[in-house]
């Protein structure tokens, strides 16, 4: 039996007092502020808070777009995946598919309402098309169309995820039994998807309920619970307590959809033993599918591509003509591009330091018979709770007025605990997989455990480790909520610069940013993806 050694208990130390010092302190501190008034501990925070009208109207209203939001993505979401996985559509439409649908996750979400009002607002592409606006862009209709095209890629990449592995062989036991049609999809499809499809519900209302980015962009007078914490803290008058209390109150819809998702999880399938069979081909369902498919990669598509006309005519909407002006303008600009330059250097630190933490706290809890180490589970499960906007307000309380605070740090290590979940399952799951014996033989011809892992691990998870690379760079050069409360001028990024260029009206420059920031990820993202096909392309050569 592996035996635990100094040096796992030397790298599992700064890994708890990370944890203990970015997560656990600050979020203590936040919750205990929202009990006071001066020096005085009372619960008339909370009380003044309910009673508040502009406040309850807003949690009312996050709730009920949210709701509506998650209903019709999970929707989506579901059909899309069962599109790729259980028609015989072509190849290429699924690929279209599975690439056009998750495009805008390389966007900020600030970026989803401009392209919104630029798509069907007054002078939107659409409205000109169509003659008049299809509809109010701004407050509930902006709101759910933008937390539909945020949570959609999310949705549907933990449905087709989990389809992948049902069963298909029960398909043609089920023809074969002459089941009714829609028995059979009930016990062979939407049956073993029950549990996904919960948490997909659940996972998007979180998402919609705590995003800053649309709201800030879109919501026009319609107040949710996240621009009121906006308000609260950064607007013409701080309120410090109502911004701790706020927080707290956001915590409890996601607090609840976590304990949902737990009960959810004994609905999940298990299949002893995975099994392929050939769908069977029916002219109208494929054909309903693909019409259905393509439908809504153009609308994503329609929608987007708002992004790329604007910055490329020299007066949008009065003049199409082609330029570069507003490009270069912005290229220009040396406080635009030190901004963005900013925007590399969180996104680079955050994916080596967030890949060395999640590796090491996965590798420590799956691999090794260390005392305590299951506190990195409870770590994972407390980051995946809580949402960005109320772990940078943490951020704000605990490290005001310390050396830390505007620091490229603070925004790289509140970056690492809002998105370390994701990554550290990732990681564990791999680890897992792998032959629990490698470390005991190891031990047992004299090697050191960390030449273990140099050796045998770390060339065995190396695909695992550029998609972890990958997942938190993309998400550091989009979020906003995580950091809206912790940059200052000199750590200013584009995601939140966006921010500061509405209130000017620089739309043009904002969509330049934004085409940045999509090319950017984009090339690390298929940079990332190409590394991992060819080493798994190498090792089963060699094999």
């Amino acid at each position: 039996m592996l035996k635990t050694n100094k040096m796992m208990k030397l790298i599992f130390l700064p890994i708890l007092i990370f944890f203990l010092f970015f997560l656990i302190v600050p979020l203590l501190y936040m919750f205990w502020q929202s009990f006071k008034i001066g020096n005085v501990v009372t619960i008339q925070n909370y009380i003044d808070a309910l009673q508040n009208t502009e406040i309850r109207e807003a949690f009312i209203n996050s709730f009920k777009v949210s709701f509506v939001a998650s209903v019709i993505t999970t929707i989506l979401a579901f059909l899309l995946a069962y599109a790729v996985h259980f028609t015989t559509m072509h190849r290429h439409a699924k690929k279209l598919v599975q690439i056009g649908i998750t495009l805008p996750m390389l966007l900020p979400t600030i970026t989803y309402g401009f392209v919104l009002i630029y798509t069907f607002g007054n002078q939107g592409i659409l409205t000109k098309l169509v003659g008049q606006p299809l509809f109010t862009i701004y407050g509930y209709n902006g709101l759910v169309l933008g937390y539909v095209l945020y949570t959609l890629p999310v949705a549907f990449i933990l449905m087709q995820n989990s389809m992948q592995y049902i069963d298909k062989r029960f398909l043609l036991v089920s023809m074969l039994m002459h089941d009714h049609s829609l028995r059979r999809f009930y016990h062979t499809v939407f049956r073993p998807m029950l549990g996904t499809i919960g948490g997909a519900f659940i996972l998007t209302f979180i998402l919609s309920f705590t995003d800053f980015g649309i709201p800030a962009s879109v919501g026009g007078n319609y107040t949710v619970i996240a621009t009121e914490l906006y308000q609260a803290m950064l607007g013409s008058i701080v309120h410090f307590e109502r911004g701790a209390v706020i927080s707290v109150l956001m915590l409890v819809p996601a607090v609840l959809g976590v304990a949902l998702l737990t009960i959810l999880e004994r609905f999940n399938f298990h299949y002893k033993q995975g099994g392929r069979s050939d769908l069977v081909k029916h002219r109208l369902r494929d054909t309903l599918f693909t019409i259905y498919s393509i439908v809504c990669v153009t609308i994503v598509f329609i929608i987007f591509v708002t992004m790329f006309i604007v910055p490329f005519t020299k007066g949008y909407p009065y003049n199409f003509s082609f330029t570069l002006e507003h490009v270069q303008n912005v290229l220009a600009e040396k406080d635009l591009i030190k901004v963005y330059v900013n925007s590399l250097i969180v996104a680079v630190l955050t994916a080596i330091l967030g890949v060395v933490i999640t590796f090491l706290s996965a590798l420590l809890n799956v691999r090794t018979p260390l005392k305590g180490r299951k506190s990195l589970d409870v770590a994972s499960m407390i980051t995946n709770t809580v949402p960005g906007m109320v772990l940078g307000l943490s951020y704000l309380f605990f490290f005001n007025g310390s050396s830390l605070k505007g620091t490229f740090f603070i925004i790289v290590a509140c970056n690492i605990v809002h998105f370390f979940t994701t990554p550290y399952l990732m990681a564990k799951n791999s680890l897992q997989k792998m032959d629990p014996t490698w470390e005991v033989t190891a031990e047992l011809l004299k090697d050191s455990w960390l030449k273990t892992v140099r050796r045998i691990i770390l060339p065995n998870i190396r695909p695992t480790i550029y998609q972890m690379f990958s997942y938190f760079f993309l998400n550091a050069m989009v979020t906003v909520s995580g950091v809206i409360f912790l940059v200052s001028t000199k750590t200013m990024l584009v995601s939140t610069r966006i921010k500061e260029l509405q209130h000017f009206a620089k739309y043009t420059d904002i969509f330049v940013l934004s085409i940045f920031i999509l090319c950017t990820n984009l090339i690390v993202k298929l940079g990332c993806d190409y590394i991992t096909a060819h080493k798994e392309k190498a090792e089963e050569i060699s094999k």
